[in-house]
């Protein structure tokens, strides 16, 4: 890498680079780091303490690559790990350092999607348990009846490349249903994990019509706009070459195989190891 600060974007494998992609559509002229924690992946089912660990050791690294900034693209790290960062492990280190999450954003802005005041967050064990959205919606729009499901196939069926397939759509229909048995005035339906968005046309099919379906990117990518044009000592730090670096903790040749799915066009990375 050439002396640069990027962004960097930290993700426990693939799904954040659906995060990326759009991220890079709204603010192309910046420089990013992408660290997918591949060997460890996925976090989805591990504690809180686990998730916690990982998750600061990944920030730490983005940082001694130079990045002012760093992005959880990942709702289960976003969850289990980004107040504890925040709070305790922030004030230790560089204090003009940042790390924002992705489920703030989201539930600053899903109450301005609903008519009926019932919505569904479709998402990971660890998300669901963790309750995070629960807390962070209640805080903006109190309102609103929140409805989660864990959908614990859906991670498996992407990274298999399997979420095309007609096996795939007992998995997609079943938590669907759940869903609207338990509430029938569900109007909108969050994608709150960064897998799930390459499952959107098989999820189409089987929503009635008049349900809006979220995704995070756009979201994401829209409040990082709004952060750094509030944030100048932030915006200013972040180098502005249009560069893409690419890392895993795993293979680099099985990560950049599986990326493309993900990013939408070929990705090349190196591997690097954190322990």
């Amino acid at each position: 890498m050439p002396a640069t600060q990027p962004i960097g974007i930290f993700d426990s494998g693939y799904g954040g680079l659906t995060i990326l992609k759009e991220i890079i559509t709204r603010l192309p002229q910046y420089d990013y780091i992408y660290l997918g924690d591949n060997a460890r992946s996925p976090y989805g089912s591990r504690s809180f303490e686990t998730v916690y660990r990982y998750t600061l050791q990944c920030v730490q690294w983005l940082f001694g690559q130079g990045c002012p900034l760093v992005i959880l693209a990942c709702n289960t790290a976003s969850a289990k790990a980004l107040r504890t960062i925040q709070q305790n492990d922030l004030p230790k280190m560089n204090g003009e350092r940042r790390v924002l999450g992705v489920i703030r954003p989201t539930s600053e802005i899903i109450g301005t999607y609903t008519k009926t005041k019932n919505i569904a967050i479709l998402a990971t064990t660890g998300t669901v348990q963790s309750e995070s959205y629960l807390l962070e919606i209640e805080k903006f729009f109190p309102e609103l009846n929140v409805l989660q499901e864990a959908c614990p196939m859906w991670v498996p069926l992407v990274e298999n490349n399997e979420h095309e397939k007609p096996g795939a759509d007992y998995f997609v229909r079943k938590h669907i249903d759940n869903v609207l048995e338990k509430e029938r005035n569900i109007d909108t339906i969050l994608l709150a994990c960064t897998h799930y968005p390459l499952l959107k046309t098989k999820i189409d099919q089987f929503l009635p019509a008049g349900i809006t379906l979220l995704s995070q990117g756009g979201i994401v990518a829209n409040s990082l706009a709004d952060y750094l044009h509030r944030h100048p000592e932030i915006e200013s730090k972040s180098s502005k070459g249009k560069l893409r670096f690419f890392f895993t903790t795993d293979s680099a040749e099985d990560f950049d195989n599986h990326a493309s799915i993900f990013f939408g066009e070929p990705v090349s990375s190196n591997h690097v190891d954190l322990e």
